[in-house]
């Protein structure tokens, strides 16, 4: 439970009780318990409505939140799995493969964390080491020479930062593929569906056009990080959550997404179904929006978009 959600789940929890008791003993009307269902959904909208941008994350990183593989299984009407980058071994912390959505065929690329202890120890907590990056750029490659749109699904709290992928060239595996990434003749469309930390969402994060999950987040470091390094002390992520403006709302101000994708009340664990169809609508519609565009003009464009990010001032002093 979320804890800006106990409020909330007590009284779902006292109408519950209430409705079992009026079952057996008719406690109060059916315009009573109405009543009370009504004082429900105005909590809930003014507990959602006041969240701190720390709430959010934690919403971002609910247990119960979709991952990359329940997007692929409620988006594609068929898919099939890629592995390997042929040249170490395959990375589980990496999704990569073919998929139909609304008939159109698309390069799905997508990083998973995991759903339970198992599947989260398999998957690396959606750390990609450098043969996951590789993966994702063989696969992309593969897109551009079979004209296929590539759908890049990030969900990363950044690239596995152990001495073996060090060794085996993390850095470069990830700046290869920003350069790739910047100059592939085919269309991306970039999905960010839950954290999307430092290189290793960027990464994979190069596109013509970056979707976002309303309570996701893309940061250059998660809140405790940035709290361990700015004020030595983890306990004021809070603090950094704010300082860092890392939802979408500010993003996009800074034209660093380009859309915000809404999420239910409380976010997407509340009801995954309307997310899915939403991502599926955005997805459709920005591939609608890039088919026709050259490869040429495509590259130009993502180009122009990243050079442009990041905005300073240039003071002299007197």
């Amino acid at each position: 439970m979320l804890t800006h959600e106990k409020q909330i789940q007590d009284y779902e929890k006292t109408i519950a009780d209430v409705k079992e008791q009026s079952s057996k003993n008719s406690l109060l009307s059916k315009t009573e318990l109405r009543n009370l269902e009504k004082k429900l959904e105005l909590l809930k909208q003014r507990v959602y409505s006041k969240l701190t941008p720390w709430e959010r994350v934690t919403i971002c990183r609910h247990p119960a939140r979709p991952r990359a593989v329940d997007y692929i299984k409620h988006l594609c009407e068929d898919f099939t799995e890629l592995s390997g980058d042929r040249l170490f071994r395959d990375d589980a912390a990496v999704i990569a493969g073919l998929g139909k959505i609304g008939g159109v065929k698309f390069m799905i690329i997508a990083q998973e964390k995991g759903c339970d202890t198992e599947s989260r120890l398999k998957r690396n907590f959606g750390m990609p080491h450098p043969e996951g990056y590789r993966k994702a750029m063989r696969c992309m490659r593969l897109a551009a020479k079979f004209n296929l749109p590539v759908l890049s699904i990030l969900d990363t709290p950044g690239a596995y930062p152990g001495l073996d992928a060090e060794e085996r060239g993390q850095g470069w595996a990830i700046a290869q593929n920003l350069w790739e990434m910047a100059k592939l003749p085919t269309p991306i469309i970039v999905l960010l569906v839950g954290e999307g930390c430092s290189g290793g969402a960027l990464g994979m994060g190069v596109g013509d056009v970056i979707g976002m999950l309303e309570h996701s987040y893309y940061s250059v470091i998660s809140p405790e990080g940035c709290a361990s390094i700015l004020w030595k002390d983890s306990n004021k992520k809070e603090s950094a959550a704010t300082t860092l403006k890392i939802h979408a709302e500010d993003l996009i101000q800074f034209e660093i997404v380009d859309e915000i994708i809404k999420e239910p009340l409380g976010g997407a664990h509340h009801a995954p179904e309307v997310v899915y169809q939403n991502v599926k609508t955005f997805v459709l519609h920005q591939w609608e929006m890039l088919k026709h565009t050259s490869s040429d003009i495509l590259i130009e464009q993502r180009y122009q978009k990243f050079r442009k990010m990041g905005k300073f001032t240039d003071e002299t002093s007197t």
